[in-house]
């Protein structure tokens, strides 16, 4: 790789007249980009790895940081490859397909390691080993964006480019499930042949164990050719076909009209989920799977215990605590995805376990588990973390809690707070790659009462 023609360069690294500088690359941060310091200012430089010498060009520049993107690689990295997908770049769903694998969940779990420190003041004791699956073709979740673009011969479908509001037109995705991702150019002609293609705005994917399924997203009623034309593929690629009007509530089943229901089964739990295409799951299979066995390990229920589960969505950890816990109970806001959970416990004979739906970022007197009390605790919240929940614990506090988390600022945030203010020690911690090829990063962290 070598240094494309520029402007000279003064001895700042910037250049004479130009918005390009030359860079050596300290690190990653926590959203995949680069760091480097130019003048002791610091730049987020896209496209890069550490230990690169790069020369870049600014996107923006900051009172305290600025922002670029890869020109030219002067020095690269061992571990740069070649990225997987042909639409790497402009695409933005992934942002380290340039990175070896095996490198990006080291990069996770330092990343961790440094919110954990910096934020939470705070370390774990010992590590956990991290929670890997295949690089590729993982993904059984996905919300495909549609734009009909007469200029590109017709539907558009992809995820969202970088740093643009279009849609990158993706006639193949590495990190889709193969079956899904093999439909592409099929999906982008049925939509062209479709009454008002620019009236479609999104497709939503998801895939079980046996089944997928496909949720078409539309502004304005079908016509009935329509709807023949979504059958017909259905037929012709073993996919059920959903149609939406308006939220995800809204959906319904096209084809097959009684289709038989999407799941996921957790082996080792002998557990089955049953869920709609709509709801939230776990988009890495076999991520999954791991981190539910790991999740139940760490906790330790026992059969004279009671666990709380908060944030529960379908009880995908839930179900699985209840085969070894005396009591369980879920507490989730979603009314819907509480209902599935209790249906999926139901359906199993499981006599032990409970859900509610409850909104855990209001503070609420009683709390929403009531007179439950909790030998043990799982946490899964959403980015914005778990503060209000930890914050409604009462004595007797969990003698052990998971915290699984998908943000590391605010699993940093509420860390801080159970270890310097309740007084718990952080034991374990370890990251999970449930989105390889991404800068997202899972983690679990155990905190047990001294």
């Amino acid at each position: 790789m070598s240094s494309s023609a520029t402007k000279p360069l003064g001895r700042s690294g910037h250049p004479a007249g130009g918005d390009q500088a030359i860079a050596i690359v300290e690190s990653l941060s926590y959203d995949g980009r680069g760091v480097a310091r130019i003048d002791g200012k610091t730049v987020f430089i896209e496209g890069v790895l550490p230990g690169e010498r790069v020369r870049f060009r600014y996107f923006n520049k900051y009172k305290n940081y600025d922002s670029g993107g890869l020109v030219d690689i002067l020095e690269p990295s061992p571990d740069r490859v070649t990225p997987p997908c042909p639409h790497y770049g402009v695409c933005g769903g992934c942002d380290l397909q340039h990175l070896r694998p095996e490198v990006q969940i080291q990069a996770k779990q330092r990343i961790v390691a440094e919110q954990l420190a910096h934020l939470g003041k705070v370390e774990p004791q010992n590590w956990l080993a991290p929670i890997t699956g295949p690089a590729l073709g993982y993904r059984r979740r996905a919300r495909l964006g549609v734009r009909h673009v007469p200029s590109q011969g017709g539907a558009v479908i992809g995820f969202r480019e970088r740093r643009r509001s279009f849609i990158a037109n993706l006639d193949t995705c590495p990190v889709l499930d193969p079956k899904l991702a093999a439909l592409l150019p099929a999906l982008q002609a049925v939509i062209g042949e479709l009454s008002r293609p620019d009236r479609i705005p999104q497709i939503e994917v998801a895939v079980g164990d046996e089944n997928s399924a496909l949720v078409f997203r539309h502004l304005v009623p079908l016509q009935d050719r329509d709807r023949e034309q979504l059958c017909a593929f259905g037929d012709r690629h073993g996919v059920q076909i959903y149609t939406q009007r308006g939220g995800p509530d809204s959906a319904v089943a096209l084809r097959p009209s009684e289709p038989r229901g999407l799941y996921y089964r957790l082996p080792e739990f002998s557990v089955d989920i049953r869920f709609q295409p709509t709801d939230f799951v776990q988009i890495n299979s076999v991520v999954n799977r791991a981190m539910v066995s790991q999740a139940v390990r760490l906790l330790e229920p026992k059969s004279n215990e009671q666990a709380l589960d908060l944030f529960c969505g379908l009880g995908n950890f839930t179900l699985p605590l209840a085969r070894h816990a005396g009591q369980v109970l879920g507490v989730e806001a979603d009314a819907d995805l509480v209902q599935r959970a209790q249906e999926n416990a139901q359906r199993q004979g499981m006599a032990n376990v409970e859900f509610r739906s409850a909104d855990l970022y209001r503070e609420t007197a009683p709390t929403p588990w009531g007179e439950f009390r909790p030998d043990k605790l799982l946490l899964d919240p959403p980015r914005s973390g778990a503060m209000e929940a930890i914050k409604a614990l009462a004595d007797p506090l969990p003698s052990r809690i998971v915290y699984v988390s998908c943000y590391p600022a605010t699993l940093a945030r509420d860390s801080h707070y159970l270890v310097h203010v309740l007084g718990y020690r952080l034991e374990t911690a370890g990251v999970m790659d449930m989105f390889p090829q991404t800068s997202h990063v899972e983690t679990m962290a155990l905190f047990v009462r001294p």
